[in-house]
């Protein structure tokens, strides 16, 4: 008999659909799905959904508008703030209030999963909480021995940046938001003797009432008047933002790239280059994929699989994550773990896509 998955997800996300092909594709049973919403209202069907042994699989909460709103709600609650207005599509609000809302919303889906035994998650909620803070996932990592770009901790505004560069005389830098995703209000930071200064960004800077305003964006931004950057730095910095140094990427013809590697049960399987012409190559922002094995040699090869098993054996209660890295003369830094870093359509392992290979896997253990 089958075992049965149930998803924490949102119904209509493309991660539903494609989990739900590749168990067709295995001759398996359709998942039930919980929407995020309502467990968030009524979190007694988690226990309703989950009365038989079986699987569960957390999805991320922002595929759903409703459900983010949710988080976004209680986090202000939790950390005593005036309600939140509701994000315009895109926008960039208050990251550090909806964390807060979902950790808590973490906490209480790991005490009710204490009270199951008999199901296994896929990834243990503590680990998708301390992956979705960046700034602590890092400091994790580097503890795990994890080689990672040098951190400088975090950005309070731009006057502190400008202290920040002059007190590690640095004229370039990466700023993160530390609850951010896909690249999401990433800015990368380049200055000269001469005064001039530049920020590129998939947030797209709107001034307006008094207060800037942050739309992510598929289209890249640049930034070079210090009236925008400051208004930039200044509204990433009041949700939480942190700065790493400036990593060159490899190069590939007039593109360069980094690598995703996901691991399954801490095991590098699935990967691929990212390649693009800007600082940023995630592939939703329109850059495209290219196959590690034609980039890399048999030194950069190994230094990437070894530093993906290293990162993954940081998070032993997570069977398949998601692992950002660049790769450069043999020496591999990670960049970034991600949770949900396993929604790569198309890409195969051994024959299996992402979602074919993790059950497989799982099913199988």
């Amino acid at each position: 008999m089958a075992t049965p998955l149930t998803l924490l997800a949102s119904a209509g996300s493309k991660r539903v659909r494609l989990m739900q092909a590749a168990r067709a594709q295995l001759r398996l049973p359709p998942a039930q799905v919980l929407e995020w919403r309502d467990w968030l209202a009524r979190p007694a069907l988690l226990a309703d959904a989950l009365r038989q042994p079986g699987l569960l699989k957390i999805e991320p909460p922002g595929d759903d508008p409703a459900a983010h709103f949710l988080l976004l709600q209680a986090g202000c609650r939790l950390l005593d703030r005036a309600p939140a207005r509701a994000p315009e599509h895109g926008e960039l609000l208050a990251m550090d209030a909806w964390f807060a809302g979902f950790a808590s919303a973490m906490q209480d889906l790991a005490g009710q999963l204490a009270a199951l035994p008999a199901i296994r998650v896929f990834n243990a909620p503590a680990e998708i909480v301390r992956m979705t803070d960046k700034l602590a996932c890092q400091h994790h990592l580097a503890a795990h021995g994890v080689a990672i770009p040098a951190l400088l901790g975090p950005v309070h505004g731009y006057e502190h940046l400008q202290a920040l560069l002059h007190q590690h005389d640095l004229d370039r830098v990466y700023l993160k938001p530390r609850y951010g995703s896909s690249a999401s209000g990433v800015v990368a930071y380049r200055r000269n003797k001469a005064g001039r200064q530049q920020a590129t960004t998939s947030a797209a800077l709107q001034h307006g009432d008094g207060a800037a305003r942050l739309f992510n964006v598929k289209r890249m931004a640049r930034y070079d008047t210090q009236h925008d950057i400051a208004a930039l730095v200044d509204a990433l910095a009041a949700q939480e933002l942190y700065a790493e140094t400036w990593l060159n990427k490899p190069r590939c013809g007039d593109s360069h790239y980094d690598l995703r590697v996901v691991t399954l049960a801490g095991q590098p399987a699935h990967r691929v280059a990212r390649i693009g012409q800007h600082m940023m190559t995630n592939l939703h922002l329109d850059n495209r994929r290219g196959e590690a094995s034609g980039l890399l040699n048999a030194a950069d090869l190994e230094a990437l699989e070894a530093a993906a098993a290293q990162a993954a054996c940081a998070f032993p209660a997570s069977h398949v994550t998601g692992y950002d890295l660049v790769v450069r003369q043999g020496q591999a830094h990670v960049l970034e773990a991600n949770a949900f870093g396993d929604l790569l359509p198309g890409l195969l392992w051994q024959g299996a896509d992402t979602y074919a290979a993790q059950l497989t896997q799982l099913t199988h253990a």
